[in-house]
């Protein structure tokens, strides 16, 4: 980056109508793109929700014209939009559709580039107000940012403002994600970059916020005085397919806990913030990140499991093992499967422990909290035939969307032998409670954020690097031990290992 490159002028945020503006997408030909971005942006269009001057501006390396990548966008949007097209309104979306190519590292391709934005923003009116959506491999992130610091030192992007959408994963250690930071700053303020974790943009996952905070039965018993233990599982049934390149440098423990698991986390432990805006949610999240005991190296082999899928059954079907994936080099230590047990050190969870997993080609495919509480302290139904389960709050992300808890209820009879008790669920399901309302993909709500400036459902840098310096502690423990995976048979809940981890504190999985 040359000294002289200045940061964009600062995006305004108001609660008034969004201002014009063009969404650039580097990553045009990509995967996202073709499955997420172009979907999304349909279906708001659908709806009547963009911006009535807007324009979406691609770049990849592909020499497309604009109706050839009109053309593909359709394609696209036919195959994985949840609604089907309707001509009257791709015709008009697909007008302020157009695509330029080159190079990520290639000032040609980006002079062309900034010479289209010019172009349509003239013919459109918009100004220069836009949206950089780096829809690209993690690789190409520093070269597309300097290219874009480049063309505000030449003047080539206009006075309007700018913001900065980056995907997962932002790093691959703490080092990296503060390297990457320093370059996005050199160009960027950081109240205009948007780091996307697309859990967040979940219906249920956003339920979590108004579920704690807008019910007063929730705060007084949400703390280490009344809460046993909290699991979080994100299980996947699938394998990585033909990610194995790709997969084999990251692992679970970066793919998935890194980021995801760790935001739910932040979530489940906050305190309550003053209000649902981007400073008020970010402050409180990583207050508990920060939170977060780091492991020793001597503490890492008991208190985390470690695994890799070997052959086996899911669905009827049976798949190989994760050595034998397609791109996966032979003797692969990579783990697909990681759980671990972690303290937050705060005056609410101070002893309560949380047990994290993650893991693919596993029993099923599931997310879901899970906030048991503490016993009863004295049971007056013992020798009446009663045993007593203490009770669990589940709140399902996916397949389903459901929020249960789990209470004691008295069995129907006489009860001459005895009261019988049992384990009953008080059942809240999102799907049955709002069949009647659209549901919407995550995208779209994150992309309607992004036009409009929204920071909440986003990652701030210092989630980032707390989130890093965690996963880094582990990664460093489990070398120091020699730590390697477990293997575990495909369609099963992971390596003993995993199951060892809780049984330990007394504790059983999740799993029904």
């Amino acid at each position: 980056m040359t000294a002289q490159a200045s940061t964009f002028a600062a995006a305004p945020v108001s609660d008034s109508a969004p201002d014009p503006c063009t969404i650039v997408i580097f990553g045009a030909s990509g995967d996202l793109t073709a499955r997420k971005l172009m979907p999304a942006l349909y279906n708001l269009a659908l709806d009547g929700r963009l911006p009535p001057r807007l324009a979406v501006v691609c770049y990849a390396r592909t020499k497309w014209s604009n109706d050839a990548f009109r053309e593909e966008a359709r394609k696209n949007v036919e195959k994985y939009s949840r609604r089907p097209i309707d001509p009257d309104v791709w015709d008009s979306f697909a007008s302020n559709l157009f695509y330029s190519y080159g190079g990520y590292d290639d000032p040609e391709g980006h002079d062309r580039l900034n010479e289209k934005l010019r172009e349509v923003e003239a013919e459109r009116g918009i100004g220069s107000n836009r949206l950089y959506y780096l829809a690209v491999p993690p690789t190409t992130f520093v070269d597309i940012i300097e290219q874009l610091g480049r063309a505000r030192s030449q003047g080539a992007t206009g006075e309007g403002w700018s913001r900065l959408i980056v995907e997962k994963p932002f790093g691959v250690d703490l080092a990296s994600a503060r390297e990457l930071n320093r370059v996005v700053h050199s160009v960027f303020s950081e109240d205009d970059v948007y780091r996307i974790d697309h859990y967040l943009g979940k219906e249920t996952v956003q339920n979590i916020l108004v579920f704690r905070f807008a019910n007063s039965i929730l705060e007084p018993i949400w703390n280490r005085h009344h809460v046993d233990h909290v699991q979080i599982t994100v299980s996947e049934s699938l394998g990585v397919g033909r990610r194995g390149s790709y997969y084999d440098g990251s692992g679970a423990l970066r793919d998935m806990l890194q980021n995801h698991i760790m935001q739910l986390l932040s979530l489940i432990a906050m305190e309550p913030p003053l209000a649902i805006d981007g400073h008020s949610v970010r402050n409180e999240k990583v207050k508990v990140l920060n939170a977060v005991r780091l492991f020793e190296d001597d503490e890492v082999a008991l208190a985390t499991a470690r695994g890799q899928y070997g052959p086996g059954w899911v669905a009827g079907e049976e798949v190989p093992a994760y050595h034998d994936e397609e791109g996966v080099p032979g003797g692969s230590q990579t783990e697909t499967f990681a759980a671990l047990r972690l303290f937050v050190d705060s005056w609410r969870w101070a002893g309560v422990p949380f047990y994290l997993r993650t893991g693919k080609r596993m029993a099923t495919r599931r997310s879901e909290i899970a906030i048991q509480f503490k016993p009863v302290p004295h049971s007056m139904f013992a020798g009446r035939g009663g045993i007593l389960q203490p009770n669990t709050l589940v709140i399902r992300l996916q397949p389903e969307e459901y929020i249960q808890l789990l209470v004691m209820a008295k069995e129907p009879g006489l009860d001459r032998e005895g009261l019988r008790l049992r384990e009953v669920p008080l059942n809240l399901s999102l799907d049955a409670e709002f069949a009647g309302t659209r549901r919407r993909i995550a995208y779209e709500r994150l992309l309607l954020d992004l036009i409009e400036g929204d920071q909440t459902l986003f990652v701030r840098r210092d989630e980032v690097e707390a989130q890093w310096a965690w996963i880094d502690a582990i990664r460093a423990g489990w070398d120091a031990n020699d730590v390697k995976p477990k293997h575990y048979p495909s369609g099963s809940w992971g390596p003993s290992a995993a199951i060892a981890l809780t049984e330990r504190d007394g504790v059983t999985w999740q799993d029904d």
